[in-house]
């Protein structure tokens, strides 16, 4: 038999192996983006049986690898892998070649130099006067409390017992002019009663006016200026300590002491109501011994005012003091008694 007469055989097509994309060989291979999966090119289904004209052109024709299928990428739910913090960026220079700004830098550079407006001049003043005065006010108040601020216990218990026995002489006195009201009221010979009492007011009146003479327990202060530095305002602070105290008589060196007596400075000495005294300057007081003396010698009084102008003070209490000078009474120019 020839070879075009043996009979034909069907032989199963051979499909070719799939080759690999043509890609540089350099190049390595792009791993697929996260989250996504690469599929593999569908089979290709194997080609029907061919008659042996096909067969023969086709083994003539130069085989040809089929081009691969591209494959689409699918998205698969596979979880997010976490994140990782940005980190902050550091902060970039202000021109090449210069040193990251830090953050106080850049502080320091907005607020100097200073940016003033007229606004913020004008409260910039405001706020400093009021500094000022607030400042000013608690140094004054601190000046004014500081002798009391360094006294000592004793000190200030004297100066407590000092205003309790202010406050008991006032109630005192509230209580004697009470009893005199009573007396007034109760009395038979009420006319007889006021006419006493009206002689015993004006004994009273005339001790304080320093028309009469007076005697009782009180002091006497000596006050040695061999310097010549004591001034007539630290006699008058004496003064006004004493009456404070309690005084209801006051002789200086043999002139009356009354509620209208002025000190001023004279050569060599001081001059009250006019009449020049010199040193030593002899005070004579009626009064609570036990409130006159610690009047005097309380911290930042007036014993040791004086000790800093270098003068002697001396202060003798005594069960017996005269006041005997006297002042001429005067007649008042615009005031009248109410009951005319």
């Amino acid at each position: 038999m020839s070879e075009r007469e043996q009979p034909e055989t069907t032989r199963p097509a051979v499909t070719p192996p799939r080759s690999a994309p043509d890609t540089p060989a350099s190049a390595p291979e792009t791993p697929p983006p996260a989250g996504l999966r690469r599929e593999l090119p569908a089979e290709v289904p194997p080609a029907a049986p061919r008659s042996a004209s096909e067969r023969t052109g086709a083994s003539e024709a130069p085989r040809q690898n089929p081009a691969p299928r591209p494959s689409t990428p699918q998205a698969s739910p596979q979880p997010r892998a976490p994140q990782e913090p940005q980190k902050a960026e550091a902060p970039a220079a202000d021109g090449p070649g210069e040193p990251a700004l830090t953050g106080r830098r850049r502080l320091v550079n907005g607020l100097w130099p200073p940016r003033v407006t007229r606004a913020q001049l004008i409260v910039a003043v405001l706020l400093f006067g009021l500094g000022f005065g607030l400042a000013v006010q608690v140094a004054s108040t601190s000046d004014t409390d500081s002798a009391l601020r360094g006294a000592r216990q004793e000190d200030l218990v004297r100066i407590l017992d000092e205003l309790d026995d202010r406050t008991e002489r006032l109630e005192d006195e509230k209580q004697g002019l009470e009893k005199q009201r009573e007396e007034l009221e109760n009395s038979s010979d009420q006319a007889e009663e006021a006419r006493r009492q009206t002689i015993e007011k004006e004994r009273q009146l005339g001790v304080l006016a320093g028309t009469v003479a007076a005697q009782g327990p009180g002091i006497e202060m000596t006050i040695e200026d061999t310097k010549g530095t004591v001034e007539s305002d630290m006699l008058l602070d004496a003064i006004q300590e004493l009456r404070a105290a309690g005084a209801e008589a006051i002789q200086v060196n043999g002139v009356r002491v009354v509620a209208g007596t002025y000190l001023s400075d004279a050569d060599g000495g001081v001059s009250v109501d006019g009449n020049k005294i010199k040193s030593p300057y002899r005070f004579k007081v009626i009064g609570k011994p036990q409130d006159l003396e610690p009047a005097l010698n309380i911290p930042g009084g007036v014993v040791q005012t004086l000790e800093k102008e270098q003068a002697t003070v001396t202060v003798e209490r005594s069960d017996k003091i005269v006041v005997d000078a006297l002042r001429a009474p005067e007649r008042p120019d615009y005031a009248r008694s109410s009951s005319q």
